[in-house]
């Protein structure tokens, strides 16, 4: 039977969140706080982040607020500037795509409808899938600014899709997984061990769809 499979990009086509780490690593280093364990600054990088969005822009801004924050010694322009650049270089980073995908997604195409959906800065989003090589596996592409209830009710409105035959697939329990149950829809947690850390959140098996667990993306070629 064809289904509509709107599947996420980041940490589950290729990716992602590992370069953020990288950066972070780098950033705790360079701050090199006489006190502070590296966990304290990551929960005050981590509340910066919560209202700051998505995108490697924006995670630049968190790091400098966070740097004003807990720097112990004089503030310099150069500094700034590389702290600044620790979070801009990210949207340069070569894109890896994840063991499997590719594959993956050329059998699903010739059987499914398949539809990109990610989230954060549309245009920053919008070179990552260009860069990929694998736009041409998909019917659409969807950049929205948050995966919420709302936004899966809103798009199977917009492509009229049975909720009985649409799936959510991707590696976020809190964008992924538990709003689009919410919204009725089936959804595909595939776990990544990099996962953003304010992504993390239970798994919620509300509504009526179904809810699959796999270990990889090329699982999903047993099931579908």
């Amino acid at each position: 039977m064809q289904q509509w499979l709107f599947v996420d990009a980041d940490d589950t086509l290729w990716e992602n969140n590992i370069y953020f780490e990288e950066a972070i690593h780098r950033f705790i280093e360079f701050l090199a706080h006489s006190s502070m364990q590296v966990h304290e600054v990551r929960a005050v990088l981590n509340e910066v982040e919560h209202t700051a969005g998505y995108g490697s822009k924006n995670f630049a801004r968190s790091l400098v607020e966070t740097y004003h924050r807990l720097v112990e010694r004089e503030v310099r322009d150069e500094d700034l500037d590389y702290v600044r650049r620790l979070g801009e270089e990210i949207a340069h980073h070569p894109l890896q795509i994840l063991e499997g995908v590719e594959e993956t997604l050329k059998e699903l195409a010739q059987k499914h409808h398949l539809v990109l959906l990610t989230k954060g800065e549309r245009e920053e989003q919008q070179l990552k899938v260009e860069r990929s090589g694998l736009e041409s596996y998909f019917q659409r592409i969807v950049v929205v600014e948050e995966k919420n209830t709302r936004t899966y009710e809103l798009l199977t409105q917009e492509f009229q899709c049975p909720l009985a035959d649409t799936w959510m697939i991707g590696n976020s329990p809190k964008s992924d997984i538990n709003p689009a149950l919410e919204a009725g829809l089936n959804a595909v947690f595939i776990p990544h061990e990099h996962t953003w850390v304010l992504e993390h959140q239970e798994l919620r098996e509300s509504g009526p769809g179904q809810l699959l667990i796999l270990d990889t993306f090329a699982d999903l070629r047993a099931h579908f």
